[in-house]
């Protein structure tokens, strides 16, 4: 999903700074054919603080386009980035960096930017749910700042980030394209702003932790930029861990302590769990790693009376009723258990965060019609976005 701003900034894509230095860096002679003009729109660097427990930290923010480049200096690609410095009196090139990425595929960093990385966060109601507009944007306490400097990255098509003008968007897209174009931008990034002694680690989140494994190598390999490590956010490592079918129950057990831990915050356990959390997921994780494997395991020759002990099982840690589990073959889908254990209120539940709900209107097509969850972010998160790029950032 791309969260695209509102009004995307219209970029002359082939009037940037970097693209023109390189086209100064070099004699007439090998100049390439395609001059480009001298009109430019260079990053723009404003200066904040933030306190955190009681202590002042003053940062930098450089919010602009960085253009990846054809072999003749013409811009391809032109790649929005918000980079966070911390101003301090060590040595800025021992400072750890670290780059940020969402996954998606196919969305801006924002998530992690604004949702929780960053010095600044959109603001939500402390159980995650949507606030009435209009949306703020606050100091994030739990910035990772103080630790490493940031620079969040929209990848091309993205964002603000943008193929240049008479280039296709296509040609980024796909594993190899990506993990090239990421590399780029980069590589490009530490040479400009000195940072190549610096610790550099990469951020991933959700399809952004394969996009980080293949960056590492990228860059390792192609680049000779070794990194300090990975940090890998909500990862998914193994697509047979989410996606059931055939042979493969493996997500039916792994969901099931989820499918427990939202039945307890919605009052839907027996008693006795619900009075301890801590019990309900130790016996749900139990049941899911033993005796539900082996019944899956079993498949048809289940006997019919095994087959309603174990659907009696899953009651009790998911909140739903022996027949509608008996009716899925004792394979509970997320989207199936999403809009069915607050069915009787016609409420399904969020996808991102299970402890939010939403009014499903039509239930014809037995599925979940939206997330909202998501929308709880979107908002905030698209309204912090497109103000504060221009009015604190103040780049337009």
């Amino acid at each position: 999903i791309s969260l695209v701003a509102a009004e995307p900034i219209a970029v002359d894509s082939e009037s940037q700074p970097q693209a023109r230095q390189a086209q100064e860096s070099q004699s007439q002679a090998d100049r390439p054919v395609a001059t480009l003009p001298d009109a430019s729109r260079p990053p723009v660097v404003t200066e904040h603080t933030i306190n955190l427990a009681g202590r002042e930290l003053a940062y930098k923010a450089e919010a602009g386009m960085l253009p990846l480049l054809e072999e003749d200096g013409t811009p391809k690609a032109n790649v929005f980035f918000v980079a966070y410095t911390l101003v301090t009196d060590a040595d800025a090139t021992q400072r750890p960096i670290m780059f940020c990425f969402n996954g998606g595929p196919g969305a801006a960093a924002v998530w992690l930017h604004l949702g929780g990385l960053g010095p600044r966060r959109a603001l939500v109601n402390p159980d995650g749910s949507l606030p009435p507009p209009p949306f703020e944007l606050v100091d994030n306490e739990q910035t990772i700042l103080p630790a490493a400097d940031l620079v969040f990255i929209d990848p091309v098509a993205t964002g603000y980030s943008r193929a240049a003008k008479g280039q296709k968007p296509e040609q980024f897209f796909g594993k190899e394209p990506d993990i090239e174009a990421m590399a780029e931008f980069i590589r490009l990034y530490t040479t400009r702003q000195a940072r190549w002694r610096s610790p550099k680690y990469l951020c991933g989140e959700s399809y952004g932790v394969f996009r980080a494994a293949g960056l590492a190598a990228e860059l390792q390999d192609k680049h000779g930029m070794f990194l300090n490590g990975l940090v890998l956010v909500s990862g998914l490592i193994d697509f047979g861990t989410i996606r059931a079918g055939g042979s493969n129950d493996l997500p039916y057990s792994l969901f099931l302590p989820s499918y427990t831990a939202v039945a307890h915050h919605h009052g839907r356990l027996p008693a006795d769990l619900q009075a301890d959390r801590a019990r309900a997921l130790a016996e749900s994780e139990a049941f899911a790693q033993g005796e539900y494997v082996t019944a899956l395991f079993a498949g048809a020759a289940l006997s019919s009376e095994r087959q309603a002990a174990v659907a009696g099982q899953l009651a009790r840690y998911t909140g739903l009723s022996p027949r509608f589990i008996l009716d899925q073959d004792l394979r509970i889908d997320a989207s199936r258990f999403r809009e069915e254990l607050l069915a009787e209120q016609r409420l399904i539940l969020g996808r991102f965060d299970g402890r939010i709900t939403g009014r499903d209107g039509d239930r014809s097509t037995g599925m979940p019609r939206f997330d909202p969850s998501y929308d709880a972010a979107l908002g905030p998160l698209a309204a912090a976005m497109n103000a504060y790029v221009r009015e604190e950032l103040k780049f337009a």
